[in-house]
């Protein structure tokens, strides 16, 4: 066990790696201080209580999670850039599980707009919905699709929620493609929040 040497990075890093083998929920103050070989109150010098812990857990596992993401759509644009983000943004949920669950906490606002991984995140996905000639309010609506297209589909595969016969990659890629359908053809709102129909 590391003793020497805590910072607030490196108490997160571990507690993401911790969260990845035995859950978010799992991971407690106590054991860090014991994975580090110290006295809990050892870490309060580092971190005020588990919700902030958990708050920079978020915002970490976020920043390498848009890290993944923004390698796989350089360069690409429309479907191509759909099907990378997709793609990405499954890997990391199947792979990392406990790092994703980070992901998914609720954050003080504030905090967001303070966040250059965050603002990252929106301007990779806000870009890519606008190269489908999306404006707001549409901008905000796809993104919410898109986010509860994909973590509803991740979070029953990882839990073994899809037992057919047919293979879950093929499944996913047609969510893919039927997503691509959908944002091409997406039910715009006019200026008096009436939806206009696609030309």
């Amino acid at each position: 066990m590391v003793r020497a040497g805590l910072t607030p990075d490196r108490i997160v890093a571990a507690a993401l790696g911790l969260a990845d083998e035995v859950g978010f929920e799992k991971v407690t103050l106590s054991a860090l201080a014991r994975h580090f070989g110290v006295k809990d109150a050892s870490l309060y010098s580092h971190v005020r209580n588990l919700q902030d812990l958990r708050t920079r857990m978020a915002l970490m596992a976020g920043g390498e999670m848009i890290d993944r993401i923004a390698v796989a759509v350089a360069g690409r644009a429309g479907k191509d850039a759909l099907a990378a983000f997709a793609g990405a943004y499954r890997e990391f949920a199947l792979a990392r599980p406990g790092r994703y669950a980070a992901t998914q906490i609720r954050i003080d606002q504030a905090l967001v707009a303070d966040s250059p991984d965050l603002r990252r995140t929106a301007e990779i996905t806000y870009g890519m919905l606008r190269a489908y000639g999306l404006e707001e309010p549409d901008l905000t609506d796809a993104v919410r699709l898109l986010r509860s297209t994909f973590h509803g589909y991740c979070a029953l595969e990882a839990a073994g929620g899809f037992g057919a016969p047919r293979d879950v990659r093929k499944s996913w890629d047609k969510a893919v493609d039927a997503l691509h359908i959908t944002l091409e053809h997406w039910p715009r709102e006019g200026e008096n929040g009436e939806r206009k129909t696609h030309d």
